[in-house]
């Protein structure tokens, strides 16, 4: 029998409406009422998986993965429908790139000496129970990406959920650990609280038996985490700018381009925020986003109004637009567009706030440079140092060379949409915790382990 749309929907509420938090713990595998037990409980099962074998770990992390599968749209509509940001298709295309493309056991991997005075191995171990902290933009994304790689490599994982998306959060922590029942592990491999609140980030972040911190959000959380004393993982902020020179393909980059930035509304990190242009090609550029790429030209009027409603007067992001659609936010400003409009575009200077500030919806505003050199200092600056991400169109090799080596950044993607950095139509692992800040890039199992050296001296090279 064929599922409609209206029946999809009708599930998801149903399941919605069940995940009553207020609710005994024990109706959801892995929540807990307080963070000391949520973290008690991850130490007991830590003990379980750090003594399982690679293949015993390899089939939850499998499990794990045929569950995404089969749940990626009831997950996307949560996360939809309980924080308003993003769209459902391609979050469930978010979903199944986790699934498919996240890195599990075969990413750890032993290295060994040997030699005339004996071997050496050079082995990853577990930190025992991390504890990670995750935003409202990717939830249930970053959940299970986080658990495949910290299980993968021993570990266990308590996490604080932002609360705006706590209901698609403990819907994924039981999946998860049902996932693990499944297979033959123990419960509780990934754990949260019921209501998660600045406290209980407080008493994670505070637990000696929390080793290792990850952190997946803005600024400040990463910045907490980075000072809690403990080693942390920083993914945070980035703006990142997209930069197109005379020698691009400029009808391709400009569907690249849109494509990147209008994905899931601009929500991944990585997305392009803005875009820097040679001057002699930016009205070409500019007219195939507008004819060819569903996006509509803001007059100062409407850039002035949007600018107004996005944000407040210190430059705080206003939530209720971060995620939005292009038409959700015209329509905020009073513009009516049609439905096949994804994208906000306008001309202005570098130091346009709706430019200079990462904003995470699909507003795209464009910096004309005289040439490449002054292309490239303009996306320098916009990028402010977070060295996240960055991308360029071009098909001379030497000035790519130049734009990867001045930005420094942990992604930049040449000639393709920014998600292709993540294996969606790229070569790549997929993960949503990007930790620019504290330099491991793309995080995968082998960024949650500890390396651990055992020599044998003068013995078992046979060589």
């Amino acid at each position: 029998m064929a599922v409609s749309e209206s029946m999809i929907q009708d599930i998801v509420k149903e399941v919605v409406a069940k995940m009553n938090i207020s609710a005994p713990s024990g109706h959801m595998h892995g929540v807990f009422p307080t963070m000391e037990e949520a973290i008690r409980e991850a130490e007991k099962a830590q003990k379980i998986v750090r003594n399982l074998s690679m293949d015993q770990r390899e089939k939850i992390i499998s499990v794990i993965r045929r569950k995404t599968r089969e749940n990626a749209e009831i997950i996307a509509r949560m996360g939809v429908d309980e924080t308003g940001m993003g769209n459902v298709g391609d979050k469930i295309l978010k979903h199944l790139l986790v699934a498919d493309k996240v890195p599990g056991t075969e990413d750890i991997k032993t290295e060994a000496y040997s030699g005339d005075r004996g071997l050496t191995l050079v082995e990853m171990g577990p930190f025992g129970v991390i504890g990670a902290i995750t935003p409202c933009t990717n939830p249930s994304e970053t959940v299970l990406c986080n658990t495949i790689g910290m299980l993968a490599g021993g570990n266990t994982v308590v996490f604080n959920p932002h609360p705006q998306a706590i209901k698609t959060t403990i819907y994924t922590i039981n999946m998860v650990n049902e996932a693990s029942l499944e297979a033959g592990g123990p419960d509780n491999v990934a754990c949260t609280v019921e209501v998660p609140t600045m406290e209980t980030s407080k008493t994670m972040m505070q637990s000696p038996v929390i080793q290792l911190l990850v952190a997946t959000g803005g600024p400040g959380v990463v910045t907490t985490v980075l000072s809690s004393g403990k080693k942390g993982i920083g993914a945070g902020a980035g703006n990142p700018p997209a930069l197109v020179d005379e020698t691009a393909d400029v009808r391709k980059a400009a569907q690249d381009i849109v494509n990147g930035c209008t994905f899931d509304n601009n929500l991944p990190c990585i997305a392009e925020k803005e875009i820097v242009a040679v001057a002699s090609i930016a009205d070409e550029l500019m007219n195939y986003m507008i004819t060819e790429q569903g996006c509509y030209l803001a007059s100062k009027e409407v850039q002035d109004k949007l600018t107004s409603t996005v944000m407040d007067a210190k430059g705080r992001l206003n939530r209720k637009c971060v995620g939005r659609s292009a038409k959700a936010l015209l329509a905020m400003v009073g513009v009516d567009v049609p439905d096949n409009i994804r994208c906000i575009v306008f001309e202005g200077p570098k130091e346009h706030p709706l430019i200079t500030t990462e904003l995470m919806m699909p507003i795209l505003g464009m910096v004309r440079c005289k040439d490449f050199d002054e292309a490239l200092e303009t996306a320098l600056w916009l990028e402010h140092g977070n060295r996240h991400s960055a991308h360029i169109h071009s098909k001379n090799v030497d000035r790519i060379t130049r734009y990867a080596k001045a930005l420094d950044t942990a992604i930049v993607v040449k000639n393709g949409p920014s998600y292709s950095a993540l294996g969606f139509g790229g070569e790549s692992i997929c993960t949503f915790t990007i930790a620019s800040r504290t330099g491991e890039g793309l995080t995968s199992a082998k960024s949650f382990v500890k390396m651990r050296r055992c020599v044998m001296s003068d013995s078992l090279c046979i060589r």
